[in-house]
């Protein structure tokens, strides 16, 4: 239970953050690492490996580390593309036959600029 209440929080506080203006940034993995510390790593954890302070025991998040996605959301054949991390940040990983503890994050709560700053710092996370 209290796990399910820090993640609502975080959530929470994590829109709340998104009525602050927002300096324009360029598409790369320094400004993805700002918006992932603040959408993502609550669960992901600092380096992506699923061990987050909000993260959920079962199912444990996604380890992004290790640079393996499992869903090919736009059906061409190929898991883990820009395209299929934007898919699932955007309508939740439930859509996909993921856990429904990946929220989503539409485009207007996380402009676009934003998501593909953090698949960039998401690629840098691969070991």
């Amino acid at each position: 239970m209290k796990s399910a209440l820090l993640r609502i929080q975080l959530a929470m506080t994590a829109f709340a953050l998104l009525a602050l203006p927002d300096a324009a940034v360029a598409a790369d993995a320094a400004a993805g690492k700002m918006k992932y510390d603040m959408f993502c790593a609550a669960c992901h954890g600092a380096t992506g490996k699923g061990d987050g302070p909000g993260a959920p025991p079962d199912p444990k998040p996604r380890d992004l580390s290790t640079g393996e996605f499992k869903f090919d959301t736009d059906g061409v054949g190929k898991s883990g593309t820009d395209a299929d991390l934007k898919n699932v940040i955007r309508n939740g990983a439930a859509k996909y036959g993921g856990s429904p503890l990946m929220v989503a994050w539409p485009a207007g709560a996380v402009p676009d600029a934003d998501v593909d700053n953090i698949i960039a710092y998401i690629r840098s996370l691969k070991q």
